[in-house]
C-alpha cells in the first residue's frame, strides 16, 4: 500500500484536486449563507466533481482515501451548521434531560409561552430552532436522546461546545460505517472503495457532519447488523439493528423483509429462528424506550410521528402529483387521506418485496431494501436531502446507483423556495421537477432500459 509521502510524490494530481477540496469545504462550512443559492450550487457542484475524481485517481489507495474523507470531515469541526437549524433541538433535548425532564413530554413553546426557562440559553435555542420545531414534541429516538445527552454533559452551556461533541459522535460512527461497510464489502467479493462513494460524498459530508444529521449513526448500526447477520452471527444482529431503529425509526420498514432470510432448502422457513431474530429485535427496541415510557409518551410521539404522514410537505414527488390532482377534484389539499393511503401503499409494497423477491442472500436482502426504502420516499410527503443517506450506503452493495445521482442533485431541494416572485413562500415545483426527472430518468435507464440492453446482447 502506498505510503502518505509516496502520495505526495506521485499523485500531484489528486493533491491538487484534495487542495481545491480544501477550500470549498472551508467556504462551505465557515463562508456559505443559505439563501446564496449560486455559491451553494457552484461549491455543491465542485465538491462533488473532486469527488468523483479523487475516487477515480485513488481506488487503489483506500489508506489515502480514509485520510482525505475524514481529513475532509475535521474541517467542520467548529462549524455552525448553516443549512439545518434541527441542531438547536438537539441541544434542547440533551440539557433537558440533564435537568431531570423527559424530553418527551413537553414541547420547547409551553416552558418559552409561560416564561420558564428550563435549560441555559433557552431563549437562544428556542430562537435557532424556529417556532415550527419549538411547536411540537420531539420524535428523536432514545439513542439520539443518548447522543443529545453526551453533548449537554460535556458543554452544558455553550452552543458550540455542543456542537462539537455531537459532530465527534457522528464522525466516530461513519468510522465504524467505514470498518464494517468495507468488511461486508470484502465479504460479498465486491471492491473495497464502493465504501468511498458513501463516506467521501459531499453529500454526507455536509449533511451529516456539517448539519448534524444522525441518520449516520443509524447507518453504522444497520451495516453493523448486516455484516453481523452475514456472518451467521444473527442474534446479535437483531440487538443491533434494534439500535438501528431505535436511533431512527426507518429501518422499521424493513423488518418483513428477513423473513426468507430465514428459509431452510429455499423452501421451508425457519420458524424458530424467524420468530427469536424478531423478538429480540423487539424486546430490545422496547428496552431502549422504556426509561422514557409513559401514556402521555405514547400519545406525543404518535401525534409527533403522524405530522410526517398529515401535515409536512417537503421535496416530495409523487405525493405532490396526487396532491394536485386532489386540488382538482376537491378543492383543497388532502394530505390527510393521501398521506394515510401512502402508508398502506408501503405496507403492500414491502409485503410484496418481502414475499415475490429472494431474500435469501446479503446482496438480494440489502437490494430489497434499497427498493423499498426507495418506494417510500418516491412517495412521502416530506423528503428532506439527509434522508438520502440511507440509499446511498444501501447501494453500494447493489447494482444500483441511482441513489448517488439522486445525491448530487438532492442539492436542488433547497433551492425549492426560490421563486420569481419573493414574495411567494410556496416550494418552487419546477426545480423539484427538475430533481426527480433526473432522478426517475436514471432510475428507469438503471433497472429497464440497462436490464434490456443486456438481455439483447445475452
Amino acid at each position: 500500500m502506498l505510503t502518505i509521502n509516496t502520495f505526495l510524490k506521485n499523485q500531484k494530481t489528486s493533491l491538487i484536486f484534495v487542495l481545491a477540496s480544501i477550500a470549498c469545504y472551508f467556504t462551505f462550512a465557515y463562508n456559505l449563507i443559505r439563501t446564496d443559492y449560486i455559491n451553494l450550487v457552484t461549491l455543491y457542484g465542485a465538491l462533488f466533481f473532486l469527488f468523483y475524481k479523487l475516487i477515480q485517481e485513488l481506488k487503489n489507495n483506500i489508506k489515502a482515501l480514509t485520510y482525505i474523507a475524514f481529513s475532509f470531515r475535521a474541517i467542520f469541526i467548529l462549524a455552525i451548521p448553516n443549512l439545518s437549524q434541527d441542531f438547536y433541538r438537539f441541544i434542547w433535548d440533551g440539557r433537558m434531560l440533564l435537568q431531570g425532564f423527559n424530553p418527551y413530554l413537553y414541547n420547547v413553546e409551553s416552558f418559552i409561552n409561560a416564561q420558564t426557562l428550563p435549560v441555559s440559553q433557552a431563549q437562544i435555542l428556542f430562537e435557532g430552532m424556529g417556532s415550527l420545531n419549538a411547536s411540537h414534541f420531539t420524535n428523536y429516538p432514545p439513542i439520539n436522546q443518548l447522543c443529545f445527552f453526551i453533548a449537554a454533559l460535556l458543554a452544558n452551556k455553550s452552543i458550540l461546545g455542543s456542537v462539537v461533541v455531537l459532530r465527534f459522535l457522528i464522525i466516530a460512527a461513519d468510522f465504524g460505517t467505514l470498518y464494517f461497510g468495507k468488511k461486508l464489502l470484502n465479504k460479498l467479493n465486491l471492491p473495497e472503495h464502493y465504501i468511498f462513494w458513501y463516506i467521501l460524498n459531499p453529500f454526507i459530508i455536509i449533511e451529516l457532519t456539517g448539519n448534524l444529521h444522525f441518520e449516520g449513526v443509524m447507518i453504522f448500526f444497520l451495516i453493523w447488523s448486516l455484516y453481523l447477520l452475514h456472518q451467521k452471527k444473527w442474534q446479535w444482529a437483531s440487538v443491533v439493528f434494534a439500535l438501528s431503529i431505535s436511533t431512527k425509526l426507518i429501518p422499521i420498514i424493513l423488518l418483513p423483509l428477513f423473513l426468507k432470510w430465514f428459509s431452510k432448502n429455499k423452501q421451508h422457513w425457519d420458524y424458530k429462528r424467524l420468530f427469536v431474530f424478531y423478538t429480540l429485535t423487539i424486546l430490545t427496541t422496547i428496552a431502549v424506550f422504556i426509561p422514557f415510557y409513559s401514556n402521555e409518551f405514547i400519545t406525543n410521539y404518535y401525534k409527533t410521528v403522524g405530522l410526517w404522514f398529515t401535515t409536512f410537505e417537503f421535496n416530495a414527488s409523487i405525493y405532490y402529483l396526487a396532491r394536485s390532482i386532489g386540488y382538482t377534484f376537491r378543492g383543497y389539499n388532502e394530505i390527510a387521506i393521501i398521506g394515510k393511503g401512502i402508508s398502506v401503499l408501503t405496507v403492500i409494497f414491502t409485503l410484496a418485496i418481502a414475499l415475490l423477491r429472494k431474500n435469501d442472500t446479503t446482496k438480494d436482502l440489502i437490494t430489497s431494501m434499497l427498493l423499498v426504502l426507495s418506494f417510500y420516499f418516491f412517495m412521502s410527503t416530506t423528503v428532506h436531502p439527509w434522508y438520502i443517506a440511507t440509499l446511498l450506503i444501501l447501494s453500494i452493495f447493489t447494482e444500483y446507483k441511482f441513489p448517488l445521482v439522486w445525491s448530487f442533485v438532492v442539492i436542488l431541494s433547497y433551492l425549492s423556495y426560490l421563486n420569481v416572485d419573493s414574495s411567494d413562500k410556496s416550494e418552487n415545483l419546477w426545480i423539484i421537477g427538475l430533481e426527480y426527472s433526473i432522478v426517475y430518468g436514471y432510475l428507469i435507464w438503471e433497472m429497464v432500459i440497462k436490464k434490456a440492453a443486456k438481455k439483447q446482447l445475452s
